[in-house]
């Protein structure tokens, strides 16, 4: 399954939800530094939908904010379920 996120590096404190335009929101405290906030935002995602970290690939956006990643390990309908609700709270 294809998920849209939107990162936003230097947090206080990690955290997965909230929307904007579209994508899921992802803070992390790791700076935008070599790469340290795309590998905490893709960790982060992965705890925040039950699934390993090796289940959650890069597809675009390795240097932007904006980014587009494929997600496996469950059924497609439960990682559905599991964006919408991350999506709304």
């Amino acid at each position: 399954m294809r998920v849209s996120i939107r990162v936003r590096p230097g947090a206080s404190r990690t955290r997965v939800g909230g929307e904007h335009a579209g994508a899921l929101v992802v803070a992390v405290g790791a700076r935008a530094v070599d790469g340290a906030a795309t590998e905490a935002a893709l960790a982060a995602l992965a705890d925040a939908l039950g699934v390993r970290r090796r289940h959650v690939r890069l597809v675009t956006g390795a240097t932007s904010r904006d980014k587009v990643l494929d997600v496996e390990g469950l059924p497609e309908a439960d990682l559905a379920d599991r964006v919408a609700r991350l999506l709304t709270g």
